[in-house]
């Protein structure tokens, strides 16, 4: 696709200069800067402009078919745009067609385009995605406008509709070919306000259109931030209309709380992202002309960890020695320190978790462990909740599947309904059930589990989790009398891990490693299952159809057998030996090439695809040069030369379709030209016997056209075993008719004799040029 033009990446670029927001909904890698993008008076805004390469789109029967493009949007971005340009190519089979994109934030979009099932126990949450139409011969451009958009990793993907299932010989359908190509522009504003905890800002708003950015960073271990706006004036008077957005646009509902503040206003966010900053927007809902002035201030609820939760403990449990206490206080307060949460000034503090150290595990590419330390179980008390970190921020862990599995080991059965109640989270934790049982924290849903004694198990399954630090807070509940869980406690066994593939995809799926520079898998699916990971069996094979299947591709090349007989019976040596390796390849190939579990090979897979491929090839090749009657030297001379180029030729590209037809095509000319010089040496048609022609060399040409036909126009993905095996058939049979008669002065099957006996009396075989065939 040709690049962008420079007078529409200008036009962009002049478009986000305006800091009025558009309407919202949502790497090689160029950048352009602009040091006014806030107009020639104002110079607090920069745009920049990102650009990756233009990708091919496919049609849609599993991930592997999107596209993946990612961006790095940076910190303090105000507005973003992308620029989406899809085209196609002029071939005769294009036509108008729909691209989906599909856009998230922090982790590759979970998509389902086909409506598939997911596996039991998956937490689904799609991604926010728009379709646009693409017509014949007119390359289509789309924007898309995201007011206020969360820094850091932005994932896209792309694809057709859904493919058709047809398999497509390369060489002999040209398809359409459809490109997509993304460009990012983005504003970013350079004189972000700051607010420090529990210091109150004077800020004014001159012109309405020009709202006030400011940030706030959020501590760890912030039970809940409060923000507070008053002394509210417009030009001295009061009262004023103002609008106020906290937190960033992930194109998911709640990602962002506003205020619609007439005069003063305030508001509490319960678990607000730790350990980053808080975006705050304020605009002016007053008309033009009008002075607006207020003041701003944030604190924090900060909720400090148990005594016995920290790490420090646990390690000197583990050397049975005698605890040193560190200069400065507690051990416990130097923990809290080193996790950036000493910030006692910013408001009220209290005991309200009970940390358990965690250790993460790397396994492989998109695959890691989580262990908990100490016990196996983890020890839950109805106050303060249990509270487990699995950091997944290392910016390549969001490509897998994260599977949680809780297990109740023991509880107080004293408790009857008792159960442990338990939300998996990211950003922060989630400190407390209360009665409303919510699992969300300020701007997330999170995934809520429960165990109790009737049912202890309890499994989680993430596909493509976002990358930051997950929490899990659990707690004892008890729907009767709160105070019964006052002096219980229950023990929960967490086992934690990221795969790249759920179950690696099942018996009837495969688990492929997607993506250069960022890894992340997917399940393609076999014998007709389908799914996420390949557990949806509306459409599969039962195991009779997979073992018929096998049996029909296998043993369908037995009608090579013939074929070999005849090249036996007319002393075609060579020929005979390269059918009866074409039949054993093919065979144990298509036998380590089913889908399903009926499933046998006998060395590697590539290797088997090779030689059936290269066999097949061969045997087509020698079989029209023995057509062609050359003399032997030639002949064998030509078999020699033409299976080495075959052999290359395979080597470059295995599913060309002229690594087939091409010594074919060489072969008929040979065959042709020899043909045609015995009928001008000998003034007659040759082959001379209107029989041959009648019941050998026609039926044999019918049955290669047809086997033609049906290899490159009739098969399919779901009538490929018995379309493929009728090619067989058809294949072996016509050999057998287009074998040539052997030499008259030899008889037949001499070819035993004359490899058995040892003694032979040599003749002079009289010159073919002169046999009656």
């Amino acid at each position: 696709m040709a690049p962008v033009p420079l007078v529409l990446a200008l036009l962009v670029l002049l478009a986000l200069a305006d800091p009025s927001p558009p309407p919202p909904p949502p790497a090689k890698e160029t950048r352009s800067s602009n040091g006014g993008g806030g107009g020639p008076d104002d110079w607090s805004f920069v745009a920049e402009y990102f650009v990756q390469g233009a990708q091919k789109l496919s049609f849609y029967s599993w991930y592997a078919n999107a596209r993946l493009f990612r961006f790095r949007v940076p910190e303090d971005t105000v507005q973003l745009r992308w620029l989406l340009q899809a085209s196609q190519g002029r071939g005769p089979d294009c036509s108008s067609t729909n691209i989906t994109v599909h856009f998230r934030h922090g982790a590759p979009p979970v998509i389902n385009p086909l409506g598939t099932q997911f596996p039991a126990n998956t937490s689904v949450r799609l991604a926010y995605n728009l379709t646009t139409t693409l017509a014949t011969l007119v390359q289509n451009t789309t924007f898309v406008n995201v007011t206020g958009p969360a820094a850091g990793d932005w994932f896209m993907v792309a694809h057709l509709p859904k493919a058709a299932g047809k398999i497509e010989v390369k060489g002999i359908s040209t398809p359409c070919t459809y490109s997509f190509q993304p460009d990012m522009f983005v504003l970013r504003v350079i004189d972000t306000l700051i607010l420090e905890p529990d210091t109150p800002v004077q800020q004014t708003i001159a012109q309405p259109a020009r709202p006030l950015h400011a940030k706030v960073f959020v501590p760890g271990y912030s039970a809940a931030l409060h923000f507070e706006l008053g002394s509210c004036k417009v030009n001295t008077s009061s009262p004023c209309a103002l609008r106020v957005t906290l937190g960033s646009a992930t194109l998911h509902s709640h990602s962002q709380k506003v205020l619609n503040c007439s005069g003063d206003c305030s508001g509490i966010l319960a678990s607000p992202p730790w350990q980053k900053w808080l975006p705050i927007m304020v605009e002016s809902l007053s008309g033009p002309g009008t002075r607006v002035s207020f003041q701003l201030k944030a604190s924090f609820t900060v909720c400090k960890p148990d005594r016995a939760s920290s790490f420090l403990s646990f390690y000197q449990s583990l050397n049975r020695s005698q605890e040193t206490p560190l200069p400065g206080g507690s051990p416990n307060a130097t923990l809290l320190t080193g996790a950036g949460a000493a910030h006692h000034p910013l408001g009220q503090s209290s005991r309200c978790l009970r940390n358990q150290p965690v250790i993460r595990e790397d396994l492989d590419v998109v695959s890691l462990h989580f262990r908990v330390l100490g016990d196996v179980s983890v020890p839950v008390e109805a106050e303060p909740p249990a509270l487990l970190l699995f950091n997944l921020n290392s910016g390549m862990d969001s490509g897998g599947t994260l599977v949680l599995n809780l297990a109740l080991n023991q509880t107080d059965w004293s408790l009857g309904n008792a159960s442990v109640w338990a939300c998996l989270s990211a950003s922060s934790p989630v400190l407390s059930a209360n009665a409303t049982r919510g699992c969300h924290t300020a701007f997330s849903q999170g995934y809520p589990l429960n165990v109790s004694t009737s049912s202890p198990d309890a499994t989680l399954i993430i596909p493509y989790p976002e990358t930051d630090n997950w929490f899990l807070s659990m707690q004892l509940l008890c729907p009767e009398t709160v105070g019964e869980c006052d002096k219980a406690k229950a023990q929960v066994s967490v086992v934690t891990y990221l795969s790249p593939c759920f179950d690696n995809c099942g018996t009837y799926g495969q688990c492929n490693l997607l993506g250069r520079s960022y890894p992340y898998a997917g399940c393609s699916c076999k014998a007709g299952w389908s799914g996420w990971s390949c557990t949806e069996d509306t459409k599969a094979q039962p195991v009779g159809t997979q073992i018929l299947a096998t049996l029909l591709l296998t043993l369908s090349n037995l009608f090579f057998l013939p074929a070999i007989a005849v090249a036996l019976y007319h002393y075609h040596l060579v020929e005979a030996s390269v059918y009866t390796f074409n039949m054993f390849f093919s065979t144990f190939y298509h036998a380590c090439d089913q889908p399903g579990v009926a499933v046998m090979c006998i060395m590697d897979y590539d290797t088997l695809q090779f030689c059936d491929f290269f066999g097949s090839v061969v045997s087509i090749w020698v079989t029209v040069l023995c057509m062609a009657r050359l003399e032997k030297t030639l002949k064998y001379v030509l078999c020699v030369l033409g299976t080495l180029f075959i052999a290359m030729s395979l080597q470059l590209d295995r599913r060309g379709v002229w690594n087939m037809m091409g010594p074919c095509l060489v072969a008929l000319l040979i065959m042709i030209a020899a043909w045609v010089h015995r009928g001008v040496t000998r003034r007659d048609c040759y082959p001379p016997s209107w029989k041959r022609w009648a019941f050998f060399l026609c039926p044999g040409i019918t049955l290669a056209v047809v086997a033609i036909m049906v290899y490159a126009f009739i098969q399919t993905k779901e009538n490929y075993f018995y379309t493929h095996s009728i090619w067989h058939i058809l294949v072996a049979s016509s050999v057998a008719f287009l074998l040539p008669p052997g030499d008259k002065l030899q008889n037949p099957w001499d070819w035993s004799r004359k490899l058995l006996c040892r003694y032979q009396i040599c003749k002079n075989d009289r010159e073919e040029l002169y046999a009656v065939t």
